[in-house]
């Protein structure tokens, strides 16, 4: 699993978490009255649906990337094997200066 596939799995989880926090929050504050306390709640809403949205594009990205990246290497294996030869050559050279 590469670095940018870590990050985006973590960022992703870290963004329902941050949903599931503030359903959570507006639950807990549903009772309070006032009008800014309506505005928050309201703002909160306005936040968790842009947020949710937000996570499924980036799901369905990360999904539609990795079906590419497939796609592409079961196209063309030797290609594959040789960027991925070359690049592991390179890596342990300017490793190896080290």
């Amino acid at each position: 699993m590469s670095e940018t596939e870590v990050n985006t799995d973590k960022l992703i989880s870290d963004l329902k978490a941050v949903a599931r926090d503030t359903e959570d929050l507006l639950k807990a504050t549903a009772d309070q009255a006032g009008e800014k306390a309506a505005e928050l709640r309201e703002r909160l809403n306005s936040a968790l649906g842009s947020a949710r949205s937000a996570c499924e594009r980036l799901e369905n990205r990360a999904l539609a990337g990795a079906e590419t990246t497939d796609r592409k290497i079961r196209e063309h294996p030797y290609e594959s094997i040789g960027i991925a030869f070359g690049v592991g050559l390179l890596l342990g050279v300017i490793l190896g200066r080290r």
